[in-house]
């Protein structure tokens, strides 16, 4: 079999991000034990692992990486760093035809390169191999939390971004101190699962959608909503998950009542645009909305949630919605106001934790597939482009393509 020569590359998008696709010890594991891999990191100043890390544990640090075979990054390589004809490994966020990549899509097929999706990584089920979800829910979940303490100054906790590592995150835990309040979590995957793992962390009770909305507590607690919880089917029949989600049309939304027993709203649930709104910018005016805090870790801009406006960054989390206004403001300017945490990088503050998980189901679940025979199809569903033509899965991004 010929030698194959992968290449972490480095990020170059901005902000910067901090994760890497493949860790300093993942890199030594995958040089140990695929004799047919060649590894080599392009030079990083900006990486959680650093260069001396990666040659402490036998990996070559180069500045070029032309001569790979293929190229693994996290986010979308920028157009001017493309190499012609190679392999790529990114986030391209292109598969939404997402206006902002119309160019780098097109640069790719110009380009003849072959682009291969960590999002469309999915099993024969359909089921996702590879993701930072979970780091999304944990940090999207502090970052909540966070917002909300710092709007009613009731504790001091240090940033996520300046946490070394998971561990060191969990010692503020302890620092968090909520009064009588109600929190609500939207989503069953991994997002919704790194943020329990937060709110169970911090002590904070988990109970039932309907004692949530019938029932008074003494302490803070928090509800996990599925769709089936907020969702009611038009003609009256029963929820089924299965048309839910291939024909959410069918259904309206009955958020509401629990936007006036709630205080905070984690969301984490993945939203079609097919599908009804959370709630609407009028619904927040109404008195009974009583929402004051919202992590939105979908971040869907304009989309499920009106006060989404903008995305937020890590040095700058929190802005404020004016419901009366429509419109953003600065952090925690009036009372009447919501305050959102719409991060769209969560997972970027806590990198090394993040980058371990990622690189662990890279190396197990797909890596195997691209060195050896893909039995499976997991390489061929992921791959977007090839040979300067979209893939046949992929022909609906044409007109994305061509501009129209």
């Amino acid at each position: 079999m010929k030698k194959i020569k992968i290449g972490i590359v480095k990020e170059g998008k901005i902000p910067i991000d901090r994760r890497v696709p493949i860790t300093p010890h993942q890199a030594q594991h995958i040089k140990e034990s695929f004799h047919d891999v060649e590894l080599v990191c392009q030079s990083s100043a900006i990486r959680c692992h650093n260069d001396v890390e990666y040659e402490q544990h036998g990996i070559k640090v180069v500045e070029e990486v032309d001569d790979c075979d293929v190229l693994l990054g996290v986010k979308e390589v920028q157009i001017k760093d493309l190499i012609e004809g190679k392999t790529y490994f990114f986030f391209s966020h292109t598969i939404k035809k997402q206006e902002y990549n119309r160019d780098l899509l097109r640069a790719i097929l110009d380009k003849k390169i072959r682009l291969i999706d960590y999002e469309c990584l999915t099993d024969v089920q359909g089921k996702r191999l590879i993701a930072f979800g979970r780091y999304a829910g944990i940090v999207g979940a502090y970052n909540g939390i966070y917002t909300y303490g710092k709007r009613y100054n009731l504790f001091d906790l240090r940033r996520a971004k300046d946490c070394f590592d998971l561990e060191d995150l969990k010692n503020e835990f302890a620092k968090v101190e909520l009064p009588r309040v109600k929190i609500i979590l939207t989503g069953g995957g991994r997002v919704a699962k790194g943020a329990m793992e937060v709110l169970n962390g911090m002590g904070i009770r988990k109970v039932a959608p309907s004692l949530f909305l019938n029932k008074d507590f003494d302490e803070a607690v928090y509800t996990q909503l599925n769709s089936r919880d907020y969702h009611n089917h038009k003609k009256g029949k029963e929820f089924s998950r299965n048309e839910f989600y291939a024909n959410p049309e069918n259904y309206e939304i009955d958020f509401h009542k629990y936007a006036e027993a709630a205080d905070i709203l984690i969301a984490g649930a993945f939203w079609d645009p097919s599908a009804p709104v959370l709630f609407t910018a009028h619904d927040v005016l109404q008195n009974d909305f009583n929402i004051k805090v919202i992590a939105d870790i979908t971040c869907d801009i304009e989309g499920s949630i009106p006060s989404t406006k903008q995305p937020s960054t890590i040095e700058d989390p929190i802005y404020d919605y004016n419901p009366s206004e429509n419109k953003v403001e600065a952090p925690f300017t009036d009372e009447a106001n919501i305050s959102v945490m719409a991060v769209d990088n969560l997972p970027c503050e806590l990198p090394r934790n993040a980058s371990e998980d990622f690189g662990k189901e890279l190396v197990n679940h797909v890596l195997p597939n691209l060195i050896y025979e893909d039995e499976e199809d997991v390489i061929k569903r992921a791959t977007i482009a090839e040979n300067g033509k979209l893939t046949e899965r992929y022909n609906y991004l044409q007109d994305y393509v061509d501009g129209k």
